[in-house]
């Protein structure tokens, strides 16, 4: 079985990042456990180019909830790191995160989805009980009316949740990012309207994904 795989902007697969300073050992321990993380077999992961320039060192993985062949939902997380810290960060690591999906007429139409989808997020991590802390983020709900050549098409609706959190550090100044991972997947399993895994699901592997538009 796959696991989760992902790119980084610094040469943690080696011994060095691509401006030859050394890797730290707590972030390639962190990517690591990204990268063996056992999820959900809707959600499909693959590589995408992180950031250059939010933090030292940083790993990305894009994913989608897939459904025959419908996207359900789909994101990208971001892991930072600054081993010097980071004031805003109130730690070294730092996870980024864009999830977005098209909505039922009937949730959509939900004065209070704004808050529900945020609580989602918070909830899933809470869920499976992952300390962190500095949570923020913005959910934006967007509708589309559809005419001319077009107009035969029902309205849409859609909702992005842009979020960042600080994972905590625990042994050895590695925080649990698999947990943090199955988390991510599992708001966006939520967001795509999928009950909660349960028995062997909860922990099934990652199905590898074809190259993807890479979400913006």
């Amino acid at each position: 079985m796959a696991a989760a795989q992902g790119r980084t902007s610094d040469g943690a697969d080696g011994k060095d990042a691509a401006d030859g300073t050394s890797v730290p050992i707590p972030f390639r321990q962190a990517v690591d456990a990204l990268r063996t993380a056992r999820l959900r077999p809707e959600i499909e992961v693959d590589e995408t180019r992180p950031p250059q320039r939010l933090a030292p060192h940083a790993y990305a993985v894009e994913a989608a909830v897939v459904e025959g062949e419908d996207d359900l939902a789909d994101g990208r997380l971001v892991l930072l790191h600054d081993p010097a810290g980071h004031d805003a960060w109130q730690g070294t690591f730092r996870l980024v995160t864009l999830v977005r999906a098209e909505l039922e007429p009937e949730m959509a139409a939900d004065p209070l989805l704004p808050e529900v989808c945020w609580s989602w997020l918070t909830g899933a991590l809470d869920a499976r009980g992952l300390a962190y802390g500095e949570a923020s983020g913005t959910v934006t709900r967007a509708g589309s009316h559809y005419f001319g050549g077009l107009s035969e098409r029902l309205p849409a609706t859609q909702i992005e949740i842009r979020a960042s959190w600080t994972p905590r550090e625990g042994r050895g100044g590695v925080p649990d990012t698999a947990g943090h991972l199955a988390a991510w997947c599992d708001l966006l399993c939520q967001i795509a309207g999928l009950p909660p895994a349960t028995g062997a699901d909860a922990g099934s592997a990652v199905v590898t994904l074809p190259q993807r538009r890479d979400p913006r």
